[in-house]
């Protein structure tokens, strides 16, 4: 073997272990083709408060940018119509009448009201991510605990990092006034100083992003943020921004600002995805957890002042469009069309199975959701025969003359709505009435028996959510109480 070929054996020799060193660096720096996944939930945004959705008033300028690239759901749909129950259909991907939680309080007997927990054997979107082999964080408001029990908080659900919120009367209400964030169960806690932010979800952003620093890098990521804005007992908010100077109540300037506020870091986040070089392999998906809040008693905000909720009926605590219609947007460079809409029926429990087919795992088999990822790439998409809730008001604050039981369904473009157990069924046609101004019942009453057989058999029964499934008596004027409670 002559001197040159002996060099060129070297030479090939030291290509290959360059190449394999490269192959096997790329692949430290995560080779997974799996997408990373973030989930953006807002707290109590009504359908119509992103610039995006058609307000004209609020600012929304990070949020419209994203909405250019995304995909825009005109047909998106809460889990329920406050956050516990709707954040129970989210985690779990089961419809309304199959979660254990059905409002924000339920009933035990003796006018007694508690809130209830997903069991810890629930099977939430933390156990899937964690059995994909992604890793995962939480970082927010839960809302689905037992406060005692850390097994039922995010921590105890799967996710391998949590910075949740707890309630502050439950630990030290003196100690810490405008809460904070546990991190990974009760094992450390960082208070909120409304003094050093200029918001809630300014303070949670800060763990996003060193939770993104921190994170392996070999694996794909599934972060879940629950913002806190603009929900009404958000906390103080000095930063009020241009509406400082407008002629408005206070409560407005504050619910202006908080949705601003929250648009600001969501451009934040999005950006830091950017230069650490994720956002390309990134499904970022942004939504709400329920339709807008408002004040009854008009010491609160009024959904009229901005038209938070456009043209439809209703908000929080309804099951009208207003309280379960929410925005929806999606975006994923390279795989969904940029500036599309679409109006197919969707709901939060399509969640978990659309990210179960985008981690490439098994979907559980207990859910009601379909997977979309067909109609983010482009496909043919199925679709649900109907979409139902159900809700319970709970009695904390308030007397609930009518048992405080509301149902209601969507089944193509007929939206049925029953409001009391022994109520008569309303019936609109959402095509024509995106209102729900017209009551057609009595004109489609094949449509209506239909809507009640939906009422009757998507639901089972629950322990503290006792109003739906029985005939209420009368225990005073002014409250119902099951018979088997009497």
């Amino acid at each position: 073997m002559n001197k040159f070929s002996g060099y060129s054996l070297i030479f090939l020799a030291l290509l290959m272990i360059a190449l394999w060193a490269c192959h096997n660096n790329s692949k430290d720096n995560n080779t997974d083709p799996r997408p990373n996944i973030v989930l953006l939930l807002a707290d109590d945004l009504g359908y119509n408060e992103l610039g995006s959705y058609g307000q004209e008033i609020i600012k929304t300028p990070h949020l419209d940018e994203l909405a250019k690239v995304s995909m825009k759901f005109t047909n998106f749909y809460a889990g329920n119509s406050v956050c516990s129950p709707s954040r129970a259909v989210l985690l779990t991907g089961r419809s309304s009448g199959h979660v254990p939680i059905r409002g924000n309080a339920g009933f035990f007997g003796n006018d007694k009201w508690e809130g209830v927990a997903l069991d810890k054997d629930d099977f939430t979107l933390g156990e899937m991510f964690k059995a994909a082999g992604y890793q995962s964080a939480f970082i927010g408001k839960w809302h689905l605990d037992n406060p005692d029990d850390v097994r039922t908080w995010a921590y105890g659900h799967g996710f391998d990092y949590a910075a949740q919120e707890q309630w502050s009367a439950r630990f030290g209400q003196r100690k810490f006034p405008n809460g904070g964030l546990w991190v990974n169960g009760n094992k450390e806690h960082f208070p909120y100083d409304f003094r050093k932010h200029d918001c809630k979800d300014a303070f949670y952003t800060n763990f996003a992003i060193d939770y993104l620093d921190k994170r392996q890098k070999n694996k794909p990521f599934f972060l879940f943020m629950s913002y806190r804005a603009p929900h009404s007992f958000e906390g103080p908010v000095r930063d009020t921004l241009f509406y400082a100077r407008e002629d408005w109540p206070e409560v407005e300037k504050a619910q202006a600002a908080k949705i601003t506020l929250q648009d600001r870091q969501v451009g934040r986040l999005v950006k830091y995805l950017e230069d650490i070089g994720e956002l390309d392999n990134t499904l970022i998906i942004y939504t709400s957890d329920n339709g807008a809040h408002f004040s009854a008693n008009g010491m609160g905000h009024n959904l009229e002042f901005f038209d938070s909720n456009g043209k439809l009926r209703g908000g929080k605590r309804d099951l009208y469009e207003g309280g379960v219609r929410v925005p929806l947007l999606a975006y994923w460079k390279g795989k969904v069309e940029q500036g599309t809409t679409t109006d197919h029926i969707a709901g939060f429990q399509d969640i978990m199975p659309t990210f179960a087919e985008l981690a490439r795992t098994d979907i559980p088999t207990q859910i009601d959701g379909i997977s979309f990822v067909p109609l983010l790439l482009g496909q043919d998409q199925k679709k649900h025969d109907f979409l139902s809730w159900e809700f319970q008001l709970s009695g904390w604050f308030q007397t609930i003359p009518d048992g405080g039981f509301r149902q209601s369904a969507r089944m193509d473009n007929w939206k049925a709505v029953r409001y009391g157990i022994n109520s008569n069924i309303e019936l609109y046609d959402l095509s024509t009435d995106e209102s729900e101004t017209d009551n057609l019942a009595d004109k489609h009453p094949e449509i209506v028996e239909k809507m009640n057989e939906i009422f009757k058999n998507s639901r089972n029964e629950t322990p503290g959510f006792p109003y739906g499934g029985v005939v209420q008596d009368y225990k005073s004027q002014d409250r119902y109480v099951a018979n088997q409670y009497r």
